[in-house]
């Protein structure tokens, strides 16, 4: 009986909460999004002041795996929920003219700041540390992952940068976390 709640509860938390609403941008929104004024070194003042890490989510109107991580993976209750409660997600458009001011001064609109970066690929999330002194985002990033990820792989990034696991003393890179959170689920789902 305990099984069958364990698995009805999953299949719960599995079930998208709504579905992607697209913005006037062509960029999808979502309700953990902040719309700031792009300042790098304001937003991440605020992102600390709440507790929370700031994400950067580089986007595009019309990416197809930003629409796949919109529907089936951001979506999801579970995800969601741990976003919202832990990061400060600023959402950037790679092709857009809206000016930012990255954490050395430069002030640029997005699509050239995504330049500077190196951004190829959407959707791309980057993650920064809760200090930044003075160099470009890119280069004080703890992480950043182009593509779309699977549900679990989202999951185990968040709580790789909510647990600061790059700071560890044993040095658990994400793939060698990710791939024991993934052994850890496959054992925990077999038994």
């Amino acid at each position: 009986m305990t099984r069958l709640i364990a698995l009805l509860c999953t299949l719960i938390l599995a079930l998208p909460l709504r579905a992607a609403e697209l913005g006037d941008d062509g960029l999808y929104k979502t309700s953990w999004m902040r719309d700031t004024f792009k300042d790098m070194g304001e937003d991440l003042a605020e992102a600390n002041a709440e507790g929370k890490r700031l994400l950067i989510l580089m986007e595009q109107r019309g990416c197809i795996y930003c629409k796949k991580m919109h529907e089936e993976v951001f979506s999801l209750e579970e995800v969601s929920s741990y976003i919202e409660e832990n990061f400060f997600v600023v959402q950037m458009d790679m092709r857009g003219s809206v000016e930012m001011t990255d954490f050395d001064g430069d002030v640029l609109p997005e699509r050239a700041m995504a330049r500077k970066w190196g951004l190829m690929f959407t959707p791309t999330m980057m993650f920064l540390p809760p200090e930044v002194d003075g160099v470009p985002a890119s280069q004080a990033a703890v992480a950043q992952i182009p593509g779309a990820i699977s549900a679990a792989t989202t999951m185990d990034l968040l709580t790789w940068v909510v647990e600061e696991r790059y700071l560890t003393e044993n040095k658990e890179d994400f793939k060698a976390y990710s791939a024991r959170r993934t052994a850890e689920r496959t054992v925990a789902d077999t038994n």
